[in-house]
């Protein structure tokens, strides 16, 4: 039996969730935020949508943030993803961890890149626009065992 797993990847909304980002999410299995969230009511809507795993950002410095790990390992569809806000602040060897995946926000620009052996995903900021970067999420599908990573542009 072939099952597949749908996870939308989202960060740095720093306080606007865009009607586009939840049209994108709809129908995920699970969501992932990478940190700078902007208000608690933005996780709560996320949550309406799907289970939600969360990681603090530098900018989530209310007192409700303070509850929000600043790194997370999940085990999802046969792989090991570990999710931070900044991979500026990676502090292990994602091979020596045998992680499949590590997830970051914070650049807001969008990354898809294997680096031995291990696919580092940023999913851009979905947030207000910054410089000329892309307004965008991820969604990540994973099949036996295997990731697939779709950008979305958003505007």
């Amino acid at each position: 039996m072939n099952t597949s797993l749908r996870l939308g990847v989202i960060a740095d909304t720093h306080g606007l969730l865009r009607p586009e980002a939840l049209d994108a999410l709809r129908g995920c299995e699970r969501i992932l935020h990478l940190g700078d969230i902007g208000p608690a009511s933005l996780l709560d809507r996320l949550r309406e949508l799907a289970p939600l795993d969360v990681v603090r950002g530098n900018n989530d410095t209310e007192d409700w943030a303070s509850e929000l790990p600043e790194t997370l390992l999940l085990e999802l569809g046969g792989l090991r993803l570990y999710l931070i806000h900044d991979l500026k602040q990676l502090a292990i060897d994602p091979v020596a961890e045998r992680i499949d995946l590590v997830l970051a926000g914070h650049s807001h620009k969008p990354l898809n890149e294997r680096r031995n052996g291990v696919l580092y995903l940023n999913p851009g900021s979905a947030g207000p626009r910054r410089f000329k970067l892309p307004i965008a999420l991820a969604i990540l599908t994973v099949s036996e065992g295997i990731a697939a990573v779709e950008m979305v542009t958003l505007v």
